[in-house]
């Protein structure tokens, strides 16, 4: 199980990237989260799992556990698995209500990430929200 969301929560990843100056920094930090993402198995890489949107290749698994739903993520493309890390420290190990009610715009304007991304990457970004965001839904 990933330590992303339970071990790693959306406030230590705000707290620990205020310490950053500079944003060549907190990409290096977010490029190092990432490091810390179980690869999925070459069964998990399926298209199923694929989440369209993104400009990377991204996978992106759930599975409950009781009342709670849990992620694991992959990507091809070190920055995405950093920013996978980075949302799944929002939602992992949360019931489906608390998944919607996350307020993850907060958490980016917080993080003060979309703007510092591409256009692309920033589509990505959501298409990976949207994706969990669906799960919780019908969880």
């Amino acid at each position: 199980m990933s330590q992303f969301g339970t071990d790693i929560t959306s406030d230590d990843i705000i707290a620990d990237l205020s310490f950053f100056d500079t944003w060549e920094d907190r990409y290096k930090y977010i490029i190092d989260l990432g490091k810390e993402l179980a690869p999925l198995s070459d069964a998990q890489r399926t298209d199923e799992n694929i989440v369209r949107g993104c400009q990377s290749q991204v996978w992106l698994v759930s599975h409950r556990d009781g009342d709670k739903l849990f992620f694991d993520a992959d990507s091809d493309a070190f920055i995405v698995k950093g920013l996978l890390a980075v949302v799944l420290a929002a939602y992992n190990g949360k019931t489906p209500d608390a998944v919607t009610a996350f307020d993850i715009d907060e958490y980016f304007q917080e993080l003060n990430l979309l703007k510092h991304l591409s256009v692309t990457r920033g589509n990505g970004l959501r298409a990976m929200v949207k994706r969990i965001q669906d799960t919780a839904s019908v969880a």
